[in-house]
C-alpha cells in the first residue's frame, strides 16, 4: 500500500533522513520507533505532504505522492493526528468532525445556498457519521462542548476521531497516547486493533513501547535518519542495535516489552 524508497531529507547541512526504504502492506499495523530527534515526525511530515524529499520516492497504492500538497494525499485516503494536537479549540467537538468530513460531501454552492433536499441528507448523513466515531471514542456526552477545554485524553481520542472522519484507507499516528495514563493507553491500543479488523492500515509513531508491543504487526526502528531495524515486535526487543540505540540496557528492554 505504501512504499518509501530511499527517501532522504536535508535541512541545510542536517540529514534527517538518509536512504529510508519502508513498506507498508495493506491491513497492517506497522510501529516507527526510535530516540528523540530519530527522524520519524519528519518522516511523518514527508508521507502527509507537510514536507518533501530532498530525493527518494513515496507511493501509495502505486501512484507517485512525494511532491502532492497535503490535501490532494488526504484526497487519496491518507489521514494523520500530530505530535502536538491541533484541534479546532473554539469549535465544538462535534464541529470538529464535522469540519473534517468536508471533502467527503457531494453537494454543490447552490444546494447549500437554497438548503435543497440534497444538501439536508448529506447534512444528516455526515452528522450521524460524525457522532457514530464520537461514539466509538466515548465523547458523545461531550459533542457540544468546546474542543480546547476538553481533558488532554480526550483531545487526543477527539483529533483520532477527526482524523478517521475523512474516511482514510492509511491512517498516521504521531505518538497518539502522549500524555495519557496506562488505562487510557490500553484503551485507545484496543480502538487502534479494532482498526485493523476493520481493514484500515496504520502507521503510528509511539514512545510507549506498551503500546507497540500491544498493536504492532511489524516494527521500523529509526535512528539519526536511517532505518537500523526491521521486524516482528519480538524480533526487534531482542535486536541489540535497537536495545543500545533506543531502549537502553537489555533489562529495560524486557521491562518496556511488559
Amino acid at each position: 500500500m505504501l512504499e518509501l524508497k530511499k527517501v532522504s531529507r536535508l535541512f541545510g547541512g542536517l540529514q534527517a533522513l538518509h536512504q529510508v526504504d519502508m513498506h507498508v502492506l495493506e491491513g497492517r499495523i506497522v510501529g516507527l520507533i526510535g530516540p528523540n530527534g530519530a527522524g520519524k515526525t519528519t518522516l511523518i511530515n514527508n508521507i502527509s505532504g507537510l514536507d518533501h524529499p530532498t530525493s527518494g520516492t513515496i507511493h501509495f497504492e502505486g501512484r507517485e505522492i512525494h511532491n502532492l500538497p497535503p490535501h490532494r494525499i488526504t484526497g487519496l485516503g491518507i489521514a494523520r493526528t500530530y505530535q502536538n494536537i491541533r484541534l479546532f479549540g473554539e469549535m465544538t467537538v462535534l464541529e470538529n468532525l464535522l469540519i473534517s468530513q468536508h471533502g467527503r460531501g457531494q453537494a454543490t454552492v447552490f444546494d447549500s445556498l437554497v438548503f435543497t433536499p440534497r444538501f439536508r441528507a448529506e447534512e444528516r448523513r455526515l452528522k450521524d457519521a460524525a457522532l457514530q466515531l464520537l461514539e466509538r471514542f466515548q465523547l458523545a456526552g461531550m459533542a457540544h462542548l468546546l474542543a480546547g477545554n476538553l481533558p488532554y485524553g480526550d483531545q487526543r481520542r477527539l483529533e483520532m476521531a477527526r482524523a478517521l472522519a475523512t474516511g482514510p484507507k492509511l491512517l498516521l499516528l504521531d505518538e497518539p497516547t502522549a500524555g495519557m495514563n496506562p488505562i487510557e493507553t490500553e484503551q485507545l491500543g484496543e480502538q487502534i486493533l479494532r482498526l485493523r479488523d476493520e481493514q484500515l492500515t496504520v502507521l503510528v509513531i509511539e514512545h510507549d513501547m506498551s503500546l507497540i508491543h500491544q498493536v504492532c504487526d511489524e516494527i521500523y526502528v529509526l535512528n539519526f535518519g536511517q532505518i537500523i531495524a526491521h521486524g516482528t515486535p519480538d524480533v526487534i526487543k531482542h535486536n541489540p542495535q535497537v536495545i543500545e540505540a533506543y531502549l537502553g540496557r537489555e533489562e529495560d528492554a524486557e521491562l518496556a516489552g511488559g
